[in-house]
C-alpha cells in the first residue's frame, strides 16, 4: 500500500477518491511540576462546513508568483510589527497567511474526503449566521510565528499557572480567528493565493503522492493516518514550487514554519529534507539553483 494512499480528497478526477481520515492533535499539558511543555497548536476543531454559492476567479501563476516574493523580501514597515500582516482594511495580506489557510482547508479536505477547492468555496461563500460580529482586534494579537518548542522551566507554581492561562487564551484568540468567516479574516490577494495553491494540489495530485511515497521516511509509510498534516505541508508546498513558481527557498522556509507551528517531534526536519530532496531530484525547473537550508 503506498504511504500516501490514507490522504486523499474527492474530486471529479478518477484518481483522487474519497477517503477521509482522523488524527489526533496533541494538546497543551503540565508535564512535571514548575515544568510546562506546549504543544504545537491543533488545527483538528478548527474546521466547518458551509454551504456554497460561487468561487473565486485565479489569477495567473506568474503574477502571483511575483507578488510573492515581493510580499517575502520586504522587510516590516515602520508602521509597527502588525503592519506587514494586516492591510488598512484590517484583514491579514500575506503569503503566510495564505499558506496557512490551504494547510487549514487541504486538512479538513482529508478528514471529510471532499475536494479541497469546493471546500474553500463553500467556506468563503457561507452565508453568515444573522447577528455575527468579528472582532478584528484578534488579528493583532494573532501570531503566525507561534511554534511549539521544548519544556518551560519556571521558579514557582503562580509562575507556572500564568503560563497555561496565557496559553489558553493564545489558543482561544487563534481559534476565533481560524474559524471566522475567510472574508473577514483575509484579504483578496490572500484569498485568491490559497485557492491557486489549492487547485495546483489537485492538478498535481498524481503526479505529486507518487514523488512523496519515494522520498518520506520508511515510519511515516507505516502510518500515514497520523501525518496528515505533514503530508498536506508537502502537497501544499511542491504544488507551489511547481505551478505557482515560487522560489523554492521560500517555499521550504515557510514550510518548515508551518510545521513547526501545527506538527511535533522531528517533522520540521523530515519535510526540510524531503522538500530539499524534490528540488535536487524531482523539480527540473530548480534544478539548477543552489538548495540553501532554512533559516533557523
Amino acid at each position: 500500500m503506498e504511504a500516501s494512499s490514507l490522504l486523499s480528497f474527492s474530486s471529479p478526477k478518477p484518481h483522487l477518491s474519497p477517503n477521509p481520515s482522523s488524527n489526533s492533535s496533541p494538546c497543551s499539558s503540565l508535564q512535571h511540576p514548575l515544568i510546562i511543555s506546549f504543544h504545537p497548536r491543533p488545527l483538528k476543531g478548527l474546521i466547518f462546513s458551509s454551504s456554497a454559492r460561487s468561487s473565486l476567479p485565479l489569477s495567473p501563476s506568474f503574477a502571483v508568483a511575483e507578488a510573492l516574493e515581493q510580499a517575502a523580501e520586504t522587510s516590516v514597515p515602520p508602521g509597527g510589527p502588525y503592519s506587514s500582516k494586516i492591510d488598512k482594511s484590517g484583514r491579514f495580506c500575506s503569503p503566510r497567511a495564505a499558506r496557512e489557510l490551504a494547510l487549514m482547508i487541504a486538512y479538513a479536505a482529508c478528514l471529510e474526503g471532499s475536494d479541497p477547492v469546493r471546500l474553500f468555496d463553500k467556506r468563503v461563500n457561507a452565508k453568515r449566521e444573522p447577528g455575527f460580529v468579528f472582532n478584528k482586534a484578534v488579528l493583532l494579537q494573532y501570531d503566525h510565528m507561534s511554534f511549539g518548542g521544548a519544556p518551560v522551566e519556571v521558579g514557582t507554581e503562580e509562575e507556572a499557572e500564568e503560563l497555561m492561562q496565557q496559553n489558553d487564551k493564545d489558543s482561544a484568540n487563534e481559534a476565533e480567528v481560524l474559524s471566522a468567516p475567510p472574508k473577514l479574516v483575509y484579504n483578496n490577494f490572500v484569498l485568491r493565493l490559497t485557492r491557486n495553491i489549492l487547485r495546483a494540489v489537485v492538478d498535481r495530485w498524481n503526479d505529486h503522492v507518487i514523488i512523496i511515497d519515494k522520498i518520506i521516511p520508511q515510519n511515516w509509510k507505516d502510518e500515514p493516518a497520523a501525518r496528515i498534516l505533514e503530508l498536506c505541508i508537502l502537497h501544499l508546498a511542491m504544488a507551489e514550487m511547481t505551478a505557482i513558481g515560487t522560489r523554492h527557498q521560500i517555499v521550504i522556509n515557510e514550510a518548515v514554519d508551518l510545521t513547526k507551528r501545527f506538527c511535533d517531534g522531528c517533522a520540521p526536519r523530515v519535510v526540510n529534507g524531503c522538500l530539499r530532496t524534490f528540488v535536487k531530484e524531482h523539480n527540473p525547473a530548480d534544478a539548477g539553483r543552489p538548495v540553501e537550508a532554512p533559516k533557523a
